[in-house]
């Protein structure tokens, strides 16, 4: 029987760079990730390597969190759970490719504080003495810290696997439908995949992102022969297990930035006037203030802020906040259970939303799945995995798949959207091959 890690310690220690932290230990079995751009929605990274419990398999479909539920992992607990997990209940089994729900405990990690500027060192165990020796593992890990030059473009290729009509096609097929009153909006994407060149690593692309193009959501993880690379700036889901709060920030509505800063800012005023943008957002707004109230308590779930524009290095992003209250004895497990998979990246109805994806597009992996962190006192923050790349190692060679999609709804032209999926693939883009085009 897998004993609970109940005991904790902590403690401060001057500020260090947490990419330069993490690419000391970018070898390290279960290397973790999770870097913050020290904005508004993400104060804290974090950082750890060599966890002592790992799940990696399929969901059980009465309770697809199930595994998350055991005592083993109610804290200090990293788990991805991919887009298909959630969306079987509509789809049905398909050729899965990559496992439903990843989870990894880690003894001993370093929280990185950008609003302090303090590095704070948790060691968890099964009692005081563990803990602090967990502590001590972490702390050491700082004395590794080394600040990598940023690589070259580490990819040998970036390869649609359909072309642009197929696209365009899917598109007004989704139109159609949503006229036939099938649904009122499906989030449809296309997919890009390639190689990395001999001796470069997944690392290598977190490298290149974080240097420019950091992200409220950036993560770094590999487990064994699989590994993953995002730079979302969505926030899924926020739970302070303290007092209740949750939280998501769902983005509906895009433009890319230009480098003329009066036409830059036009383009965002654009955005935030834009009627069917609007649209499309709000329906994402009232999708997951449903979904919320699955667990909130009644008269708790509200928009806290709409159609706020939020500009990252190559688009201006629509998002709104909703809020709720979460019900007693709430735990992280039932919150990703009774939202999952995102609205804002199926669409509306949900559940025919699913249906309608899976029939123009082979199953996403984690794409557009979650990544979360489990805290101390069993808080949770998920990101959406939008600006992902997976990596699978393959004989010795890193192969990788990336996906952007777009938001259809009655009015959709299918090149502009077909336009705002390469708008949202070009950081990620350029970090595996460069400013090239291909």
């Amino acid at each position: 029987m897998t004993v609970p890690l109940r005991a904790s310690h902590a403690r401060d220690r001057p500020w260090s760079e947490p990419l330069a932290v993490a690419a000391g230990l970018r070898n390290r079995d279960g290397s973790l990730a999770l870097l913050s751009d020290g904005g508004p929605l993400g104060r804290w990274s974090w950082v750890a390597c060599d966890p002592d419990r790992v799940h990696v398999g399929p969901v059980e479909a009465a309770a697809p969190f199930a595994a998350l539920r055991r005592p083993e992992f109610a804290t200090g607990t990293v788990g991805l759970v991919s887009y298909d997990a959630g969306a079987r209940p509509a789809t049905g089994a398909r050729t899965e490719v990559w496992p439903d729900l990843m989870l990894a405990r880690y003894p001993a990690m370093l929280g990185f504080d950008h609003q302090t500027r303090r590095v704070r060192v948790i060691g968890r165990g099964v009692d005081a003495k563990a803990a602090e020796a967990s502590a001590d593992v972490a702390e050491g890990w700082l004395a590794d810290a080394s600040q990598p030059p940023v690589p070259v473009a580490p990819a040998l290729d970036f390869v649609a696997e359909t072309p642009d009509p197929a696209y365009r096609a899917a598109v007004a097929d989704v139109v159609a439908r949503i006229a036939a009153g099938e649904l009122f909006q499906a989030n449809i994407a296309r997919a890009w995949q390639g190689e990395l060149a001999a001796g470069a690593e997944p690392f290598d692309v977190m490298l290149r992102l974080a240097g420019t193009r950091a992200a409220a959501y950036g993560a770094y993880w590999r487990l064994g022969n699989r590994a993953l690379v995002s730079n979302s700036p969505e926030l899924f889901l926020a739970f302070e297990a303290g007092t209740g709060r949750i939280e998501t920030r769902p983005i509906k509505g895009t433009r890319s930035r230009d480098g003329d800063p009066d036409r830059d800012a036009a383009l965002a005023r654009e955005l935030q006037a834009s009627a069917k943008d609007r649209a499309e957002n709000l329906m994402i707004v009232d999708l997951m203030r449903n979904d919320l109230s699955r667990v909130a308590r009644p008269g708790t779930v509200r928009v806290e802020r709409l159609f706020e524009i939020e500009t990252l290095p190559t688009v201006h992003h629509l998002v709104s906040t909703v809020t709720g209250a979460a019900g007693p004895d709430v735990s992280a497990a039932d919150l990703l259970e009774a939202t999952f998979p995102p609205g804002s990246i199926t669409g509306a109805p949900k559940h025919q939303a699913m249906k309608v994806i899976a029939g123009h597009e082979p199953p996403r992996g984690p794409w557009c799945g979650s990544l979360f962190r489990i805290d101390e006192d069993g808080g949770l923050t998920a990101s959406v995995l939008i600006r992902t790349a997976s990596f699978e190692r393959r004989e010795g060679v890193w192969r990788y798949r990336t996906l952007a999609g777009a938001g259809i709804v009655a009015d959709s032209d299918p090149e502009s959207e077909l336009q705002e999926t390469t708008a949202k693939i070009r950081a990620l883009r350029e970090a595996l091959v460069g400013d090239q085009l291909v």
